[in-house]
């Protein structure tokens, strides 16, 4: 997008922001001491191990230095930056423990010259071992479930038998525990404090059942309502959970079977409960499990944040601390009737209006729950049931068919575009296991398979078009008023929905990734993240929702093809409108955490002039944080073309990535598309030989 024919994106989403220009973004001027302020109700939430590299307020840049008549590179004007970890906001990636010793303190004795020197006796590796033993013995005494006992019996076995690899197996279990965060709880089906299993589980539920009484109104019984789909021990997760819960004091509500995610998050808000318990690792691979937890009340309904994920957490590591899982009372609960899912039904389907012509559509569940679900829904709403995928249609903890049950991932919709081909499909539209999310492909001959997927960025353009265009009219050229509808999406993806806010005069606002932040903004219409999740009924559910995303989608293209077009002709019509955006993802995957923090101080210490031959306007670091956001370990380059390029390490995964973005809106749409697509490309280069 170099040259005349690319325009600047409008930076509206800046304004609320002072920048003083300039090549990188600088700590605050005259920080305060760098210590971290005092928790109040109104203080912006503090990061954390999910979310701390999820911001979008940028701090302020610092200034390019131009000699006058002096062709050369700019030369960049930096304050000095000590990447230390007393500096307020900035993300060790490595976590430390400070061990104290036992010896008697200040306060223990009279005169400190007389105190007693203490002298520590170096630990062996034979005393970690037989630590580790004891607290794997202890693991397995309170273990009920018989498969990762004997799992751990061999292990233990192994290692008093001087096996090595079972030792650093055991290690990998014990010596850290799976952190409860703004995520809830994910990881692998196995035995020990690091993987998913029902002790972990157990003192999730009894330390959640806590939290809840503590802070329940008085007199108020609060309430939890728990859900769970097709994966491996969900449904047994969740009864244990129930019971463990309703033990505690805690009205417990299971829902009646496996049901899809927006399915729970429907219900915490429909019963007024005080919280919602959903079973499920998404589209994680086959052994995983995972623990989502929504609020009620001032919470609407959405996942927790912070510092709700700490007070949580704080009681649920007294639970593992004090208590005896198999000591824990236990209660009984409810199962709720089927009224409830009932009711999500009615109130996904009132989304569209009666089909103007119905769509030919191949449909996947991906061996997940969505299909029962989504059926019913398309039914009330008058659509005809699409093409099935037999082969993943119903609920396969083994996920056998699929490397990866994502729908994002190559050969992911393999079979779909199979079924499509033998029927000559329209559209495909495939939910990942636990169906909050949504994958869409269109036809396209010029793909060896005949079909498209579209990213999570395209859907989520026409989507938010659809949403803006359903919205109450207002004057674009005016302000938005504070009460107007807004538009939401993630740091991390694409600006075309900030166009689309501009264009109808809605405001737009960009979150923290991830729907736990999405589903908070006021006066939401609508909100995506490019990771194929859409919030098409803020008013419904306060999460990402798969099934009344396609419900949306199919009455789109159900008009359009009344009109005499489709959805491919629907994306052209957007970029004729607002400008064709393109967009591009690196991901790296990294066997040493430290390599992803080398390569940001690199960013930050040497930052580039130019990314590939496109020159850097400004670098925004967000490891200070601005406005009611916190600090977050993310770069956003900001290109003189108007391209963006963000960069932050994963929050799940040991991988960084970058996302890129690009923008046209002048000459004809195939000029447009080529310009777009030409900065891409140059983007994506430039950024693999900066981060190699």
């Amino acid at each position: 997008m170099t040259g005349p024919d690319t325009a600047h994106p409008d930076n509206n989403d800046e304004r609320p922001t002072e920048r003083t220009g300039g090549r990188h973004s600088g700590p605050p001027a005259n920080p305060a001491p760098q210590v971290p302020p005092p928790a109040t109700p109104d203080a912006a939430p503090a990061p954390d191990a999910d979310t701390a590299d999820e911001i979008h307020t940028p701090t302020r840049a610092l200034p390019i230095m131009h000699t006058p008549g002096d062709a050369s590179e700019p030369t960049v004007a930096i304050s000095t930056i000590t990447n230390t970890s007393d500096d307020a906001g900035f993300e060790p990636t490595v976590a430390i423990s400070t061990i104290t010793s036992d010896g008697p303190s200040s306060e223990d004795v009279d005169d400190l010259a007389t105190a007693p020197v203490v002298h520590e006796k170096p630990e062996t590796s034979t005393d970690r071992t037989t630590a580790l033993l004891q607290a794997a013995r202890a693991w397995l005494n309170q273990d009920p479930d018989p498969e990762t006992q004997a799992q751990l019996r061999v292990l233990i076995n192994a290692v008093d038998d001087g096996d090595t690899a079972a030792l650093s197996n055991l290690h990998s279990r014990f010596d850290t525990r799976l952190a409860f965060g703004t995520a809830g709880l994910r990881g692998e089906i196995s035995a020990g404090p690091n993987r998913m299993n029902r002790v972990l589980v157990s003192q999730a539920a009894a330390g959640l059942a806590t939290y809840l009484r503590r802070h329940a109104a008085a007199g108020v019984t609060p309430s939890v309502v728990i859900g769970y789909d097709g994966r491996k021990n969900s449904q047994v997760f969740a009864t244990d959970t129930a019971a463990i819960m309703a033990g505690a004091g805690v009205r417990a509500i299971l829902l009646p079977r496996l049901l899809p995610t927006p399915v729970l998050a429907f219900a915490v808000r429909h019963l007024d409960a005080s919280c919602g318990v959903m079973v499920t690792a998404s589209h994680n691979p086959p052994n995983d499990n995972g623990y989502k937890v929504y609020l009620g009340g001032a919470n609407h309904g959405a996942q927790i944040v912070s510092p709700d994920d700490k007070a949580i957490s704080t009681e649920i590591l007294r639970v593992a601390a004090d208590e005896h899982v198999l000591h824990l009372p236990r209660g009984s609960y409810e199962t709720a009737e089927e009224d409830v899912v009932h009711a999500y039904i009615a109130a996904t389907a009132g989304i569209a209006h009666t089909p103007r012509a119905q769509v030919n559509a191949v449909y996947t569940a991906m061996h997940g729950v969505g299909w029962d679900t989504t059926r019913r829904v398309l039914e009330k709403a008058g659509f005809d049931l699409p093409t099935l995928v037999d082969a993943q249609i119903a609920p396969d903890a083994a996920f056998p068919t699929v490397a990866f049950p994502n729908p994002e991932e190559p050969g992911a919709l393999d079979l779909a575009y199979e079924s499509a081909r033998e029927v000559g499909a329209e559209l495909i539209i495939a939910n990942d296991p636990d169906a909050d999310r949504l994958a869409v492909a269109i036809p396209d001959l010029s793909s060896a398979s005949g079909y498209r997927r579209l990213s999570g960025n395209e859907v989520g353009a026409i989507l938010g078009w659809r949403a803006a265009a359903m919205a109450p009219a207002s004057d674009p050229d005016a302000l938005p008023p504070v009460e107007a509808g807004t538009l939401a999406c993630s740091i991390v993806s694409s600006p075309a929905l900030h166009a689309v806010a501009d264009a109808y005069g809605l405001r737009f606002t960009e979150t923290l990734t991830g729907f736990k932040w999405v589903s908070r903004v006021p006066n939401l219409v609508y909100g995506f993240e490019e990771a194929l999740g859409y919030l098409v009924n803020p008013g419904t559910v306060r999460d990402k929702d798969g099934i009344s995303a396609a419900v949306a989608l199919l009455s789109l293209v159900s008009d359009l093809k009344s009109e005499g077009t489709t959805l491919a002709g629907y994306l052209d019509l957007f970029s004729e409108k607002f400008g064709h955006f393109a967009s591009g993802q690196i991901s790296v995957r990294v066997s040493e955490l430290s390599t992803i923090a080398l390569v940001m101080t690199r960013l930050r210490e040497s930052p580039p002039t130019h990314v590939g031959r496109i020159r850097v306007d400004e670098i925004d670091d967000f490891r200070w944080g601005l406005g009611e956001l916190p600090p977050s370990d993310v770069l956003r380059i900001r290109l003189t073309d108007g391209s963006r390029v963000m960069v932050r390490p994963s929050g799940t995964e040991p991988k960084l990535k970058v996302y890129i973005d690009t923008r046209c809106t002048v000459g004809t749409l195939v000029e447009r598309r080529s310009a777009a697509q030409a900065a891409l490309d140059e983007l994506d280069r430039g950024m693999r030989t900066l981060i190699a």
